[in-house]
């Protein structure tokens, strides 16, 4: 039995970025060979699981924080399959990236027959109601399936979904995130008094839970990560845009502004303070956060650094640059090849598009 070409081609690459002799290049190769004719199967050792963690971080087009991707803190929790380990292992994420606020790039990875149903670890829920949506709109459908599971919201526009498990085909199982854990931030403005009124706040780090790790080929479909948010993803898309939060209406009538039209660049001018109003209230809080013209200098310098290790930086143009103000910054004036390499990220179905609630689970 032969080794796999995408598990040769990574332990290739991986061994030489870790500076591994041939030998020992070969002997590992052997070692996977030797278990594949054994077993059939063979698994990472934790260097190369952490180490190809980082580099789908590297290869992710769609990231503009890649420039700290060696930072990367990898938990290997491969060997859970009880629903209450998982549940304990990602409240151990969420605690250990928060880190009080000095937020921390993590990910933890799971046994291939574990999937986790939520988008973000920690995410709003939204609620369809007779007077529309209360909430976050693109959390409706994931909350009428908690809902169905068993879970009871308090029905306001921040109410923290659970965290939903499911082990290979078993019935799926629901979690609330014990509140002392949850980092969230009141957005406040430095020079508008009346942006209180609004009542408006986010968590602290954005842990994505729905994405498929690939390493070599092999996929971890439970594997959440984060990094650090840059303001304009709260800012201009969490709570601007008209398919979530929609508050740039409300942010204008508090500044006084003209909305009858619209060559009065009233969103314009409301979406910058909205976004100034989110980048002082983080660092007013301690919370880790970076804004956009900041995180364009940062993927400059990593461009530089890839070019210096021969490699060729791939990316997504149109995620990548800033939806606030993206000419200002060199992205925007740039071309890059959209190819997905590997170790990536990737989008899989979601594991509750067809799902039935006859054997619900709760928690």
């Amino acid at each position: 039995m032969f080794v796999d070409n995408k598990v040769q081609d990574f332990i290739l690459r991986c061994y030489n970025e870790l500076g591994k002799s041939r030998e020992e290049t070969e002997y590992r190769l052997n070692e996977i060979k030797k278990s594949l004719q054994s077993f059939g199967t063979f698994e990472f050792t934790y260097e190369e699981l952490e180490h190809g963690a980082r580099m789908a971080w590297r290869n992710s087009n769609r990231c503009i924080g890649r420039l700290f991707w060696k930072s990367l803190k990898v938990f290997d929790e491969r060997n859970l399959h009880s629903v209450d380990q998982i549940a304990f292992a990602l409240f151990r994420h969420i605690q250990y990236a928060s880190n009080e606020g000095k937020i921390r790039p993590t990910i933890t990875i799971f046994h291939q027959d574990i999937r986790i149903w939520n988008h973000q670890l920690i995410r709003y829920a939204g609620y369809e109601t007779e007077h529309g949506i209360i909430g976050d709109s693109h959390s409706v459908k994931f909350t009428r399936i908690c809902q169905q599971l068993g879970w009871v919201g308090k029905g306001t526009a921040y109410d923290v979904l659970p965290i939903v498990i499911q082990v290979q085909n078993e019935a799926p199982v629901w979690f609330s995130i014990p509140e002392d854990i949850i980092l969230e931030i009141p957005i406040r403005h430095p020079e508008f008094p009346l942006f209180d009124e609004l009542h408006l706040q986010w968590y602290a780090v954005p842990i994505l839970s729905d994405m498929a790790l690939e390493i070599g080929g092999i996929r971890f479909p439970a594997a959440p990560f984060n990094g650090w948010y840059m303001e304009t993803e709260i800012g201009a898309r969490n709570l601007a845009d008209t398919k979530r939060y929609n508050i740039l209406p409300k942010v204008a009538s508090i500044m006084g502004l003209d909305t009858k039209n619209d060559a009065s660049l009233w969103k314009d001018k409301a979406l910058i303070e909205l976004n100034i109003a989110v980048l002082h209230s983080y660092k007013n809080h301690g919370v880790t956060i970076i804004d956009h013209h900041t995180a364009a200098k940062q993927f400059e310098r990593f461009e530089q650094i890839e070019a210096d290790a021969g490699r060729k930086v791939t990316g997504d143009w149109t995620w990548l640059i800033p939806p606030v103000s993206p000419a200002t910054t060199h992205i925007f004036h740039s071309q890059y090849d959209n190819t997905l390499l590997s170790p990536n990220y990737f989008h899989q179905t979601s594991p509750y598009s067809s799902w039935s609630n006859t054997n619900m689970c709760l928690s």
